[in-house]
């Protein structure tokens, strides 16, 4: 039995080919996370906090 070189040397090439495409995809989606996550965020609400009326109500 012949082993056929020129299959498995394709069929390597292909999955080769399939990881970095994957690996370039991850990275990808990787940035656009990152900036969602660093750049979406609410800002709290300010309280304004007045001294004199909190003394009054006392």
């Amino acid at each position: 039995m012949e082993i056929n070189w020129i299959v498995i040397g394709v069929v390597a090439v292909l999955i080769i080919i399939l990881v970095v495409l994957t690996i370039r995809k991850n990275q990808k989606e990787k940035k656009k996370l990152t900036d969602l996550l660093n750049n979406d965020f609410k800002k709290e609400e300010e309280v304004d906090i007045n001294t004199e009326d909190s003394a009054n109500e006392k």
